[in-house]
């Protein structure tokens, strides 16, 4: 007599082969050459010699509307991607919320962009449990804006300067509060001129590692 199987949803599955890869793929991600990995505590952006063109993103925010990356042109941006069954991602959340609540406002905005699968509602409860609080809910249900960024593991965090171009990127989970980081932004949304603060930030990343 052969043993009951249980029933598994298919997006059950889903979720948890991509949690899978996605653990595969971060701890591969120091053979790849396009970012460098965290070191102790404090990881560090990969800095772009020159700000790279960002594809047109388009998702949704918590009801259902079409939100364009171009929207938030002006503002220093932080886009994170990440979703609610990446346990990495879990973590570092309510430091990005703590990030906002410090910075947000006119000339910076941290971006959020769930890609899971199951929708709105389950980002809406995670917010919910986690006490998130100063972040806007932002999903892309398909996941086709980590083809569009080429990213291969979540968190991915993107940093986009005002004029909606990319300046670097970091994977990994990061404590984004931190007094580095904070002195990393505020450099970049500081009085200088854009192309100083950018340099600026290179370095500060740059000394993150050291």
């Amino acid at each position: 007599m052969p043993s009951a199987m249980p029933m598994i949803a298919c997006k059950n599955i889903f979720q948890v082969l991509a949690s899978a890869v996605v653990v595969l793929i971060a701890a591969g991600a120091t053979a790849n050459s396009n970012f460098t990995a965290a070191t102790g505590n404090t990881p560090k952006f990969t800095m772009h010699s020159k700000p790279q063109p960002m594809p047109a993103l388009v998702f949704q925010d918590g009801e259902g509307r079409m939100i364009e990356l171009k929207n938030f042109r002006g503002k220093i941006v932080v886009l994170n991607l990440w979703a609610t069954w990446c346990a990495p991602c879990r973590k570092e959340m309510p430091t990005l919320d703590r990030l906002q609540a410090q910075l947000g406002g006119i000339n910076f905005e941290v971006v959020a962009l769930s890609v899971d699968f199951s929708g709105a509602q389950v980002v809406r409860n995670f917010y919910r449990d986690f006490g998130i609080k100063h972040l806007r809910l932002y999903i892309d249900p398909s996941s086709r804006v980590l083809d569009q960024v080429k990213v291969l593991g979540l968190p991915a965090t993107l940093l986009i300067d005002r004029n909606g171009r990319e300046l670097g990127r970091l994977v990994g989970a990061a404590e984004w509060d931190s007094p580095e980081m904070l002195r990393l932004f505020r450099g970049l949304i500081g009085k200088e001129p854009e192309d100083r603060r950018v340099d600026a930030a290179r370095s500060m990343s740059a000394a993150l590692a050291d």
